[in-house]
């Protein structure tokens, strides 16, 4: 669980790039972060695991807070930033090596997901691709099986099947005691995966509700003109049509589109903020 109070954060405290955030994560879930290049996404996930500290506010993650750094604090969640690296050390010697400060690693697991992700060599990790290297460290974090499994755009440097593979992987391997948080731009890699949305802009908290709460508020749908403009949260022509996004005041069932979500909630935050009020404090 990730507890986040009135925090405030900037390199510098004329230029801040949060401003009294306050969000809750519960375990359980797969969320989705999204928001702009240098919204902060990778800030926030280095706050939440004590590389970067809050200006004001507090942060409380599995209990701990971040910036101590405590042993018994890290062996309950992992980080996989956006570049990994990987030493000049075989498959079976990282393991060795790095795997005794998780207390819940499963070397089975370990095996299975390089299997699953068709990582495989004899060879040292830093004579892999960055592809390959970054589906090991995927690997490797959850057969760490931390309460908390931070992404930073995880499905960068990734082909087409090896994304298709890691969000197999993610699902296969979320439970009700953990929690992971991925951080994107690529909103599409993270469809039919992720559960609750958060959307972060300028600072500020736009967005935190469940897929279920977003499709039972707003309307994803095609149509041959746009009717009523008031009523339209975001538009974009498409080969079908006109895809809009607009209130769901007829209880349609509709799929969420992420893409078309990150942009109806950044062009009508305030909007969005009322529609959502309600939501942000119930589910």
């Amino acid at each position: 669980m990730i507890e986040i109070q009135n925090m405030s954060f900037g390199y510098n405290s004329k230029k801040l790039l949060y401003k009294n955030l306050s969000l809750s994560l519960e375990t359980g879930s797969i969320y989705g972060l999204l928001g702009r290049n240098g919204a902060g996404k990778s800030t926030l996930l280095k706050n939440m695991i004590g590389l970067l500290f809050p200006l004001e506010g507090t942060i409380e993650v599995n209990g701990f807070s971040p910036k101590k750094r405590l042993p018994s604090f890290l062996e309950t969640i992992y980080f996989i930033p956006e570049e990994v690296y990987v030493p000049s050390l075989t498959i079976k010697k990282y393991i060795n090596l790095f795997s005794p400060f998780y207390p819940n690693f499963n070397a089975a697991q370990m095996c299975n997901h390089l299997q699953e992700l068709d990582v495989k060599t004899a060879d040292k990790l830093n004579t892999l691709s960055f592809g390959q290297q970054k589906k090991f460290i995927i690997a490797f974090g959850l057969a760490c099986n931390t309460k908390v499994l931070l992404l930073d755009e995880p499905t960068n440097g990734l082909d087409i099947p090896s994304k298709k593979r890691f969000r197999k992987l993610i699902a296969s391997e979320m439970n009700d005691d953990r929690m992971i948080f991925i951080s994107t731009h690529q909103i599409r890699d993270l469809d039919n995966l992720i559960d609750r949305v958060v959307i972060v802009d300028d600072g500020q908290l736009l967005l935190d509700a469940s897929v279920a709460a977003i499709g039972e508020k707003l309307l994803f749908t095609d149509v041959d003109e746009i009717q009523d403009k008031d009523k339209i949260l975001y538009a974009e022509e498409s080969l079908h049509g006109i895809s809009i996004v607009t209130e769901n005041t007829i209880n349609a069932d509709t799929k969420v589109n992420l893409e078309h979500l990150f942009n109806a909630v950044t062009e009508n935050p305030e909007r969005i903020k009322q529609l959502f009020k309600l939501i942000n404090k119930v589910k």
